[in-house]
């Protein structure tokens, strides 16, 4: 009898956990579950912000029921290469981003990132956006709080300040360290020094995701030094946006991709990532040679008011545009130009004319300082081939990442992967030129990001995993967002969840901003209060 009363008391205590109704269930769904194998039909049931059923889900009791028969349920995307900071604080719904199916990102790439972890993160968890955040530390902006700008080895003193702050960041809840070494001051930087801060973020299991040095004719020796990087700090590396630039260097992704592949088969842990369009985007200032920078704004400013040395720098320019077989800057368009926004969306070689210059590569360059002068742009640089492209988007171990921040809709003429990455693949790579499978492209997007950057709770249609979900027509997925016409949202994504609430409800943003701030795996492991 004792026995009968325990039993129906336990019974009464689960009972209400039995009924408790779902929060939303997804029915009649196309399963593709993240991990490449193929889909299948089923539901999908969400409570409390995770997924705690998949299969057959027979009279979902639920206060919310979505039927998405006909339509793709997908892991929700994880981008791993953007530049979030500065508009993720003002333009929190990120629209950009969760139009193209992103429920997570991962910013702090190119070596620049906040420093101060503990502090962005309380500002990220006060204003709440509407995708989960992950950062990495950044070489530069390390570099840059010790040493400024300036163009020399580190003190012995000053390498340990800066390992210093890579290991702080890593326990504040960086994923991993970025380096930008094309960038100031990271490009004054020597490979030991870089070594050692990895060696500091690898102490916390954190990857290494660099913007290499070289992305044109030295692009081999840039990706060897990454490759280098991680087998002396012992972690993983991610190569960022992977490519190969201007016409000398155009078939050489299969030297390229090689060199990755023989890193793998060597135990090295080598992933990369692509956005998938022929042109890249950054600021002015890389046309420049990277010394004119040296000492900070003031020292580049008397140096082009230097006759003498501004004429060097206009050499070097001329230089280097000649080894890429090219005559002009029509190749460089400009997207955000503070001190004239009128020129946004003009070539070099336009603005130039309409400055009354010749129409000549001398003059453009003369242009070209004048621009960095006034506080320099953002530009698109049309300089990769659509074969290396796809070359590249069939390697297995790379995934489709943005290198794009939070876009302020209408504002400047921004690089259409800000607005189309995933769609564009879904549609163009996937649905019309079969470049991969649909299967594929979601692991790429999902799965294998969650996996690298160590997002253990993301990527995968599973029980018990946070529900970040998206729900798109395969047939109709696409990107609408163009070089002169980029302020255009993707289409087909009917429903985006994350952490268990519609963000995108049938097409459209609810203002929901449920996103929470994703640590590494040096968080984990260090004592929080």
């Amino acid at each position: 009898m004792r026995a009968i009363l325990v039993l129906l008391f336990a019974m009464v205590l689960i009972h209400p956990l039995l009924a408790q109704p779902y929060d939303l269930v997804l029915i009649n769904g196309k399963i593709l579950d993240g991990s490449g194998n193929s889909w299948f039909y089923g539901d999908v049931a969400i409570r409390n912000g995770k997924i705690v059923a998949v299969g057959k889900i027979v009279s979902p009791d639920a206060r919310k029921v979505l039927d998405v028969k006909g339509l793709i349920v997908a892991p929700g995307f994880v981008d791993v290469h953007t530049h979030i900071e500065g508009n993720d604080l003002k333009v929190p719904m990120a629209g950009n981003f969760v139009f193209d199916g992103v429920t997570s990102v991962v910013t702090g790439n190119c070596g620049s990132s906040n420093t101060a972890l503990d502090h962005y993160f309380m500002q990220l968890d006060s204003v709440k956006t509407s995708v989960n955040v992950a950062t990495l530390v950044g070489h530069n902006s390390v570099r840059r709080a010790v040493m400024g700008d300036a163009q020399r080895d580190p003190s012995a003193d000053e390498q340990k300040q800066m390992e210093a702050l890579v290991a702080k960041a890593m326990r504040d809840g960086a994923v991993g360290f970025s380096t930008g070494l094309i960038y100031v001051p990271g490009t004054y930087s020597k490979t030991p020094e870089v070594i050692g801060l990895a060696k500091a973020a690898a102490q916390y299991n954190g990857v290494y995701a660099s913007h290499i040095r070289d992305e044109g004719d030295h692009v081999t020796e840039a990706i060897e030094e990454a490759i280098n990087i991680g087998r002396q700090a012992n972690m993983p590396v991610e190569i960022s946006h992977f490519k190969v630039t201007y016409k000398p260097n155009w078939g050489k992704s299969v030297n390229t991709l090689a060199q990755v592949e023989k890193a793998r088969r060597d135990g090295i842990d080598v992933t990369i990532d692509q956005y998938p369009y022929v042109a890249s985007s950054t600021t002015l200032n890389t046309v420049l040679p990277s010394w004119a920078f040296s000492g900070g704004d003031d020292s580049l400013q008397y140096r082009l008011k230097t006759p003498a040395i501004r004429a060097k720098i206009k050499t070097e320019m001329l230089e280097t545009l000649k080894r890429k077989l090219l005559k002009s800057y029509s190749y460089a368009v400009v997207a955000r130009y503070g001190a004239d926004t009128t020129v946004n969306g003009k070539t070099i070689s336009e603005v130039n004319v309409l400055k009354g210059r010749k129409p000549k590569a001398a003059d453009e360059a003369e242009t070209i300082l004048e621009m960095v002068a006034k506080g320099s742009a953002q530009m698109v640089y049309f300089s990769m081939n659509e074969s290396d492209l796809k070359n590249i988007m069939q390697y297995p171990y790379n995934m489709f990442a943005s290198d794009a921040g939070i876009a302020r809709f209408g504002s400047g003429v921004p690089h259409p992967r800000a607005y189309g990455t995933n769609a564009r693949v879904l549609g163009q790579y996937v649905r019309e030129l079969h470049v991969i499978t649909l299967e594929e492209a979601v692991r790429r997007m999902t799965s294998l990001p969650a996996q690298k950057f160590q997002l253990r709770d993301r990527g995968m249609i599973r029980e018990g995993l946070a529900a970040d979900i998206v729900v798109f027509d395969e047939k109709t997925v696409g990107d609408k967002s163009t070089f002169s016409q980029p302020h255009s949202f993707s289409t087909g994504f009917r429903h985006v969840i994350v952490n268990g609430q519609l963000v995108i409800e049938d097409g459209k943003h609810n203002g929901t901003r449920s996103g929470v701030v994703l640590h590494g795996p040096g968080y984990a492991t260090t004592s929080k209060p």
